[in-house]
């Protein structure tokens, strides 16, 4: 029998909240910690942001308030890269969205993927342009991506395994937290 999100708890917008605030303090902790490079649920909680969230203006915020708020105590890079890396992370709450109409089990994997790949084709773009490390020609953005292919490694591996935790996680809460008779159709449920 195939493991199938249940149809979401009925929510209020006070849930979104509640679930925006544990989304951004889970991202500004997991930044704070100790850390392998890029092993982070930011791209994770926007993925799930974006498919949980009925609001979708919440769900955009909650990478960039994230990111800010953690980027607040850490300090920032250049502003320009880290414009492009905050767009970067909103991509994969416009995935999540548009990935509302699949089935979660079937779409998650190729959805936090992609996240990471758009992730690092845009950030490691913006660090050629912006940074001055690499010639501004086609050897230096070759020369960029190649040295941040260590990197997507972990992206790559931090992203499923967040994404997965999150989803988990979530199909939990609502298996077990809210009996079947208060749950209502939502964009996490089969069709």
């Amino acid at each position: 029998m195939a493991l199938t999100m249940p149809n979401r708890a009925p929510t209020t917008p006070m849930m979104d909240w509640l679930l925006v605030a544990c989304l951004v303090g889970l991202i500004v902790a997991a930044r704070l910690v100790p850390h392998a490079p890029n092993f982070t649920p930011v791209v994770a909680a926007g993925l799930f942001a974006g498919m949980v969230l009925r609001s979708r203006t919440l769900a955009l915020l909650v990478p960039v308030t994230a990111m800010v708020f953690s980027d607040l105590i850490m300090g920032f890079e250049d502003w320009r890269i880290r414009v492009v890396i905050y767009a970067a992370l909103v991509l994969p709450v416009i995935l999540g969205i548009w990935g509302q109409r699949f089935r979660p089990v079937l779409a998650l994997l190729p959805l936090a993927l992609t996240s990471s790949l758009l992730f690092f084709v845009v950030s490691n773009f913006a660090v050629w342009v912006f940074s001055g490390m690499y010639t501004f020609d086609l050897a230096g953005l070759v020369q960029c991506y190649v040295l941040a292919l260590p990197f997507l490694q972990n992206t790559m591996m931090g992203d499923v395994i967040w994404t997965a935790a999150l989803f988990g996680s979530w199909w939990l809460v609502q298996r077990f937290w809210f009996p079947a008779t208060q749950r209502s159709p939502s964009p996490v449920s089969p069709r």
